[in-house]
């Protein structure tokens, strides 16, 4: 653990509490994308497989609840909470989420570090998480205007990425023998799909305006 990593961490779980915390207070998903969501879900379902088998420490563990849970939940408020459920746009929110998987898993069965039940779905769910956020970021893009907790849910995933780069560069620089380009490759992909949100993001702080994509 380093400073890097835990920034990343913490940034993770405050982009998961901002989210739950505009669908439970405000009762309201509007600017969510569900496909979003169901992706997320997929992720940790599949990279904590190992939830109940390996035990790293208790702060792995817990964070690994939590984000399994958290995800699961958000995708329940969304399609099922009768109050919840009425503001999300499907008519928007149309990103063909499914035509992700098939290359995540086609990549995940050929480029892996051990060829294990457990390590291709680990993988798979590092390449499904680099392109996870793309149904949010089109969802954004069409309804252009973007309230300020969504707004920062985005912000926050994205930095969680980019703070999970210098933990790799940190430990590259003083572990040994550090090195996963798969994780690597994946992560650096992940953090340039924001790059776009991000300037706009900064541009809206910067003028005191309302966060606007471009269509």
């Amino acid at each position: 653990m380093n400073i890097f990593r835990l920034a990343g961490d913490m940034t993770h779980l405050a982009s998961v509490l901002v989210l739950l915390l505009k669908i439970h207070t405000i009762k309201s998903c509007a600017g969510v994308s569900l496909k979003t969501q169901e992706l997320f879900a997929l992720v940790f379902a599949t990279r904590y497989v190992d939830l109940f088998t390996t035990y790293v420490s208790l702060y792995n563990t817990v964070m690994k609840i939590i984000f399994l849970g958290s995800s699961f939940s958000i995708v329940w408020y969304i399609r099922r909470h009768k109050i919840v459920r009425r503001s999300y746009d499907k008519d928007q929110d149309t990103f063909r989420h499914y035509f992700l998987l098939l290359p995540a898993l086609i990549l995940a069965l050929f480029i892996h570090e051990r060829f294990t039940f457990k390590e291709v779905l680990w993988t798979f769910s590092i390449f499904l998480e680099a392109v996870a956020i793309l149904p949010q970021l089109v969802l954004l893009q069409r309804t252009r205007n973007i309230d300020n907790l969504t707004g920062q849910y985005v912000f926050l995933l994205g930095a969680y990425r980019g703070f999970y780069i210098l933990n790799w560069v940190y430990r590259y620089f003083t572990e040994p023998h550090f090195v996963h380009w798969i994780t690597w490759i994946a992560g650096v992909i992940q953090t340039l799909l924001y790059a776009d949100f991000f300037y706009y993001y900064f541009q809206s702080w910067k003028n005191n305006a309302k966060l606007q994509l471009p269509a």
